[in-house]
């Protein structure tokens, strides 16, 4: 199911299953009214709506509601799992941007987030847009936020903090956090839309782990520390508390109570790999929507289960 068929299985629930109005479903999706209309006409045109809607659209969309529901998040988005695991990445993106694409207004600013996954999104986002976007950093690392796509297109104007992620010592990384330039980005996050962040799982494929940044001995570290993910290159543990340790004061890195008092903060993750690190962001309220997939979905239910 691509993200055009996964939209249409939402308007349809809401509509038939939940009796909304056509303005109340293009309230809690996020589109115009004549889109709903549009949608729920396409529905009944491909045989979607037969009196009841298909079992995976229905069995997905209740997932979705448990997840909202548990975790008080403002919607869920759940793709089908990839048949392909190396796709899953390229693939939430993809659904990612399509989903902020939607909801894109003139002029928008968007915060992004470090990491593989909110890379994508950039990208993504930036060969789509009709006009440009601004997009904000919420870390440091400079190279993280650069163009990587093969298109010629890239519709975006980049606001980057100008420091690297981690800084060699905590005291450079304090001195950073008050230059001047530094803080003038980060009083343009607090007036974002939204914020796509990625989610880092506790294994060597995590991007900050992956490039570099940390290595094999800082993931025992965080580990027995009792990490389980991080938001941003802030370490979570399975309740969604940061995990303090010297690695956090060489960050530079929007704060996670910053994070948690911004406007529709979208978490994109996917992967069984990730259930756990996801399950943390969301016990700490720091995500407002969540991307991800069927089968991450369920392996965060059975965990919740299991609880």
């Amino acid at each position: 199911m691509d993200y055009e068929e996964a939209l249409m299985a939402k308007a349809a629930w809401y509509y038939y299953f939940e009796n909304l109005t056509q303005q109340q479903i293009s309230d809690q999706i996020g589109v115009s009214r004549l889109r709903v209309v549009r949608l729920l006409e396409k529905a009944r045109e491909t045989g979607m709506i037969q009196f009841s809607l298909r079992r995976g659209s229905e069995d997905r969309l209740e997932a979705e509601k448990r997840l909202k529901e548990r975790y008080g998040l403002e919607d869920v988005f759940l793709v089908p799992g990839p048949a392909d695991p190396s796709r899953t990445n390229a693939n939430i993106a993809k659904a990612a941007s399509m989903y902020i694409h939607e909801r894109l207004k003139e002029n928008s600013v968007i915060n992004i987030g470090y990491g593989d996954t909110p890379g994508r999104v950039l990208n993504n986002l930036a060969t789509m847009a009709e006009s440009t976007i601004t997009c904000v950093s919420l870390t440091g690392g400079v190279s993280y936020y650069l163009p990587n796509t093969l298109s010629n297109v890239f519709n975006a104007k980049l606001h980057l903090i100008p420091a690297p992620l981690l800084a060699s010592t905590s005291e450079m990384a304090e001195a950073m956090r008050k230059e001047e330039s530094v803080q003038q980005i980060s009083r343009m996050i607090s007036h974002a839309e939204l914020s796509v962040v990625g989610i880092g799982s506790m294994d060597m494929s995590a991007t900050i782990f992956h490039s570099g940044i940390l290595n094999n001995n800082d993931l025992l570290y965080l580990s027995m520390k009792g990490a389980k993910g991080d938001v941003l290159s802030h370490f979570l543990d399975s309740d969604g508390n940061p995990v303090s340790s010297p690695i956090e004061d060489r960050l530079i890195a929007t704060s996670l109570d910053k994070l948690r008092d911004l406007h529709h903060v979208i978490g994109v993750a996917a992967g069984k790999v990730k259930a756990e690190a996801i399950r943390s962001a969301l016990k700490g309220h720091f995500l407002d929507i969540l991307i991800t997939d069927t089968d991450t979905a369920q392996a965060i239910q059975e965990m919740d289960e299991a609880e």
